[in-house]
């Protein structure tokens, strides 16, 4: 029985995980808490297999949380979830230790299936098959993606690589396209998952740092 612990400040949401994991034989949720605080409390006393944290709660964030719990417990897994899509979000929760990064619309059979590989030492990082030959990505579009994953406006890409912002948007589109995400927070861990940018990747400044949960 793998033992789970969901941390999300909306009960709705929260209610709605434990029920999905709670459908499978093999889970088990040890509990349910509201705020990043519960969250590294609990993790502490109950030792989970896995704990499925939101990254924006009131108080102690889902992030800052996340260190707390690695620093004490670092053989734990922590995997984010949230309702946003942002890279600001995407690329601390990976740098602060997390193992996977999931939407909250997740479906029941993914959400499953992502604990139980977590729980058995794999990360949601791990690569899948390379990308066909009509999709690879361009030394350029390599270069963007790069500044994308150290958290960088279009503008800022622009001005780095001395190109129009409208060209950058143009190679975003294709590096999206190639790699079949729906937004830049999507590409980033398809490009982590490919190997195709490091996962370390210092930010180039702190300004996108996010400062909720």
């Amino acid at each position: 029985m793998i033992r789970v612990l969901v941390a999300d400040d909306h009960p709705v949401v929260r209610q709605g995980l434990c029920a999905m994991l709670e459908a499978e034989p093999d889970l088990s949720v040890v509990a349910d808490v509201g705020d990043g605080a519960a969250a590294v409390a609990s993790t502490l006393d109950l030792r989970p297999d896995v704990v499925l944290m939101d990254v924006q709660m009131p108080g102690m964030d889902g992030i800052q949380a996340l260190r707390e719990i690695l620093g004490r417990s670092p053989s734990t897994r922590v995997v984010m979830l949230t309702t946003f899509g942002h890279e600001n979000y995407v690329v601390p929760s990976f740098r602060a230790g997390a193992v996977g990064y999931l939407l909250k619309d997740v479906s029941r059979q993914e959400l499953a299936d992502s604990i139980r590989r977590v729980a058995g030492g794999e990360s949601l990082l791990e690569r899948p098959a390379p990308l066909p030959e009509t999709a690879a990505i361009s030394d350029r579009e390599l270069e963007v993606l790069g500044l994308m994953a150290r958290e960088m406006t279009n503008r800022e890409i622009a001005q780095r690589l001395f190109l129009s912002e409208h060209t950058v948007k143009t190679h975003v589109s294709h590096i999206l396209a190639k790699l079949g995400a729906v937004d830049r927070a999507g590409a980033v861990l398809r490009a982590w998952r490919q190997g195709l940018v490091p996962v370390e990747q210092e930010p180039t400044h702190g300004a996108n740092q996010p400062n909720g949960g």
